[in-house]
């Protein structure tokens, strides 16, 4: 098997997370203070904001205190409480004065903490203690394994993917070359890198590079998701002016696949508890376009929010606004082969990289055919998916429920891999200890 050495560790996992609960169980004398990570350096910083207040309303306030910590545009890290409220954002100069500048021990103290930044050079610092950070990113250095980096480094807990899944499934070829060995129908894909000088590719080179295309073909970013740089192109002249008007610009890296006809999306969230894989309601988002770009995918709809009823009462664990107001089609009718493929294939996807969180996992429905291939993985899916396992028949989870098993799981997994004082085994030990 490709991933021994990660069934090993879910094992260990499973097995250090019920040893953490009978020794510590969360309980309301015992709150557990909980470090929301939202905003950062990444075009879905706006989108960050939002999953990551929603977060911080929807945490139970007997078991968690919850701490917004903020990352500005400049990777600036904020606290403080004006940071809760939405018509704080974008900060002017006076909202920013107010907010306190920390950083991260390093250190691997008992005790994670935060330490404020000196004001002046007499100033004092002072340590904001915390016990998981929670992740609330979307897109690059957020979701792709470099803050989770930082956290395996400083010895944090932290919620979702671990570094491996997280940089995978950021890289949509990746993902692909991962899947290669499975038996998960992905579509063919050409990959274009953005020259080393400029961001011009002309549509002779093109198709120098890419001779075997048959177009009308869908191209974009390899490393962003929310549909942002995703286009339709129809010629190799289109390709050129895509790569250099919109994606080579936040991105190194396009893909390009060929146009799925009768175009319809499903997805559907994936996370582990218990012991085995779940898998929660599956939604199909609506579109008047070929192709769901990123404001129809966060701005449109109807206006009705999710987690709000039409008759404007809310739903159970409602978190406002979530994706915003996408019109999507919850528990659709599907044949019942189409859906158990989903669900086994999704489920498939989730174990190559031994992955952790709830991710949410996306499809590509050819309408006419039935013909389906799965597209990509969102580790940090907007609004965490919440509303997907709300509305799950089998594996029904209230958003504060969900919120409550990425921190226990952030736990398991710490406990899994402790520190010690000295790591070197005393067989490799090639210096002398005093």
């Amino acid at each position: 098997m490709a991933y021994d050495h990660q069934t090993l560790f879910i094992e260990a996992s499973r097995k250090a997370i019920v040893w953490k609960a009978k020794i510590c169980p969360m309980s309301a004398t015992q709150r557990k203070k909980i470090l929301v990570m939202f905003g950062g350096r990444s075009p879905e910083h706006d989108v960050s904001i939002i999953t990551g207040l929603q977060a911080l309303s929807a945490f139970d306030p007997t078991l968690f205190e919850a701490i917004p910590l903020y990352v500005a545009p400049d990777g600036a890290w904020l606290t403080g409480e004006a940071l809760r409220h939405r018509n704080s954002y974008m900060l002017d100069n006076v909202t920013r004065g107010a907010l306190t500048e920390v950083v991260l021990d390093l250190s691997c103290p008992r005790q994670p903490q935060l330490i404020t930044r000196r004001t002046s050079f007499f100033g004092r610092t002072k340590t904001i203690p915390f016990d998981v950070a929670f992740l609330a990113f979307h897109g690059a250095i957020g979701e792709d394994g470099a803050v989770q980096g930082l956290f395996e480094t400083a010895h944090v807990p932290y919620t979702g993917a671990r570094v491996l899944a997280s940089s995978a499934f950021m890289d949509k070829a990746a993902t692909k070359r991962v899947l290669a060995g499975l038996d998960v129908p992905v579509l063919p894909f050409w990959e274009i890198r953005r020259p080393t000088e400029g961001t011009l590719i002309t549509p002779d080179e093109l198709r120098k590079l890419l001779p075997d295309v048959s177009f009308p073909c869908c191209i974009k970013p390899a490393h962003m998701g929310s549909s942002i740089g995703v286009s339709m192109v129809k010629s190799y002249e289109e390709v050129s002016d895509v790569l250099t008007a919109s994606i080579f610009r936040y991105d190194d890296t396009a893909l390009l696949e060929p146009f799925v006809d009768n175009l319809v999306e499903y997805n559907v969230a994936v996370c582990r508890r218990g012991g085995r894989v779940i898998t929660s309601a599956i939604e199909c988002p609506k579109r008047t376009n070929a192709l769901l770009d990123f404001k129809t995918k966060y701005v449109g709809g109807n206006g009705t929010k999710a987690g709000t009823k039409t008759d404007g009462s809310k739903t159970p664990g409602c978190a406002s606004e979530g994706m915003l107001s996408l019109t999507r089609t919850i528990n659709p009718e599907l044949p019942a082969e189409t859906e158990a493929n989903i669900r086994r294939w999704a489920t498939m996807v989730f174990d190559s990289v031994a992955c952790a969180g709830a991710p949410r996992l996306d499809f590509l429905c050819n309408g006419a055919t039935g013909q389906v291939w799965f597209n990509e993985a969102n580790t940090i899916p907007g609004s965490f998916g919440y509303f997907l396992w709300e509305a799950s028949r089998e594996n029904p989870m209230l958003f504060s429920e969900l919120l409550e098993h990425l921190v226990q799981e952030a736990l398991m997994h710490h406990a899994a891999w402790p520190i010690y004082a000295d790591p070197t085994p005393q067989d490799a030990r090639l210096l002398p200890r005093r």
